[in-house]
């Protein structure tokens, strides 16, 4: 499984985040503790916003801990919200534009999970993107999948409630198979100034998801930065990090896949 973190705070440089915490990114990319694959050397990307309304994207298919430009890039740039991943592929090819995170306008994405038999329900998935949105599908992940069908539900003006009927569309396509295929949903989403993750998983255990938040920045990861595990809160499955512009980060379950769950 992938690893990924994002930041949004205070305007600081990548690398206090992905390259120097004694358990950085780069290191979840040679050995993550909290994955099902302990090597993360699929490609990675970062993507972050500044001066544009368009978030910058850097992605590459050459593992994180052997590209000498990455270290470069994150020493140099500086941004108050960013993404970074470090890509385990589940059966897609490494291709720059399979690597994470995906934009879509000034909408950002990334993922760690995978939908069960991808190859049978690929179909079904790209059919929720809508026509005009469907010429920006370059890849061929699931996850870049995922991200146009929430845009194209109404993702832009409501991006919780966009992700729950997207998920709630996943789950029935996933078990529609006996037994069900499993589906694992672990999540960031922005548009420069909110921000937005989700930890889901159907017939199977979510992938793991914590944030830490201060006066100078809201970080959510895959797996902590460092041993220091008290000042991490660990998201329930199940449930969103909806933190707005100008407001602290709240936990809320995703109402309407409790509802049906509940049925």
């Amino acid at each position: 499984m992938c690893r990924w973190i994002a930041y949004r705070g205070e305007t600081t440089a990548l690398e206090h985040y992905v390259t120097e915490p004694a358990h950085s990114l780069i290191s979840q990319s040679i050995n993550a503790l909290e994955a099902t694959a302990s090597v993360n050397g699929d490609g990675f990307g970062l993507g972050w916003y500044g001066t544009h309304p368009e978030p910058g994207l850097y992605r590459e298919i050459r593992p994180a801990w052997s590209d000498e430009n990455l270290r470069y890039l994150c020493r140099h740039l500086q941004s108050h919200l960013f993404f970074a991943h470090v890509r385990a592929a589940t059966g897609t090819a490494i291709t720059r534009a399979n690597c994470h995170p995906f934009a879509c306008g000034q909408w950002m994405f990334m993922h760690n999970g995978f939908v069960g038999n991808w190859s049978r329900l690929r179909r079904k998935v790209e059919a929720l993107i809508p026509d005009q949105l469907y010429p920006a599908r370059i890849g061929t992940t699931d996850t870049e999948a995922i991200f146009l069908a929430i845009i194209g539900t109404g993702g832009m003006e409501r991006p919780v409630e966009a992700t729950e009927k997207v998920l709630l569309r996943l789950t029935e396509f996933v078990n529609q198979n006996k037994p069900g295929d499993r589906l694992r949903v672990t999540a960031a989403l922005s548009n420069g100034r909110d921000l937005y993750a989700f930890r889901y998983a159907v017939n199977d255990s979510a992938n793991t998801l914590y944030y830490r938040e201060t006066d100078n920045g809201l970080l959510i990861v895959s797996e902590p930065l460092d041993k220091d595990r008290k000042h991490w809160i660990a998201v329930p499955e199940n449930h969103a990090i909806v933190a707005l512009s100008g407001e602290r980060a709240r936990i809320q379950p995703l109402l309407q896949v409790h509802q049906v769950a509940a049925e």
